[in-house]
């Protein structure tokens, strides 16, 4: 099963005022395990880059200015997403904005069917807890330390980690697995051998054993 963890930051918050995407971050996942396969665009949003939405991401205009139009890598996202599962934290903000994206190019919607929302899933998994990103990191022992701002390419990343201990954790007999996959056997140490040790009852053990069977009433040692 293929799915695609992904993220998205922004010029703002809704995309009919204006916003637009200006990153878009994605991890594969293959039967829930990372394939070390990841894509990052940057994208220059056509517009100004608003002080509340810089503090969150730190993107510029000046560093968007030479960075592609979505319209150039939507062909490059549509491919890598292919028929994956999507799975977003609050993803109705990113599919919103992801969509906006595709209609300016007459281009159909993604479908909501095929998407997972991380936030749905933590409520049900641990309900009445804090579920930012931040949080969920936290309480799952995910390091945060690269996190000083944020970037749709990290917080995928660390998101794919969040959705696989939702979902029960790596499963580690895998990445033994493929760790050791081509990894020469290990020999056994050669063991001396021992004597069989003697396992018999001994006299007195027998004679005990006797004396406890003739105080009972038709015991099945004597059948």
């Amino acid at each position: 099963m293929r799915e695609i963890v992904f993220d998205t930051e922004t010029t703002g918050l809704d995309p009919a005022a204006g916003h637009r995407v200006v990153e878009i971050g994605c991890v594969e996942l293959l039967n829930h395990m990372p394939t070390g396969e990841t894509r990052q665009w940057y994208l220059n949003p056509q517009r100004d880059m608003p002080e509340e939405a810089f503090r969150v991401h730190g993107l510029s205009e000046a560093f968007l200015a030479d960075k592609p139009l979505f319209a150039a890598v939507a062909d490059d996202f549509l491919e890598f997403v292919g028929g994956a599962v999507l799975i977003a934290h609050n993803a109705n903000f990113d599919m919103r904005f992801i969509n906006a994206e595709l209609a300016a190019l007459d281009r159909p919607n993604m479908p909501k069917d095929k998407v997972l929302d991380t936030i749905v899933l933590a409520r049900r998994k641990i309900p009445g807890v804090q579920y930012s990103l931040d949080a969920l990191c936290r309480r799952f022992e995910i390091d945060l330390s690269a996190r000083e701002k944020h970037g749709a390419l990290l917080d995928a990343e660390l998101l794919a980690e969040v959705y696989l201990e939702l979902i029960g954790g790596r499963q580690p007999g895998l990445v033994l697995a493929s760790e050791t996959k081509g990894a020469t056997a290990v020999q056994a140490a050669d063991r001396q051998a021992r004597s069989p040790r003697a396992h018999a009852p001994s006299a007195e053990e027998e004679a005990a054993h006797q004396a406890f069977v003739a105080k009972m009433k038709d015991p099945i040692w004597n059948k």
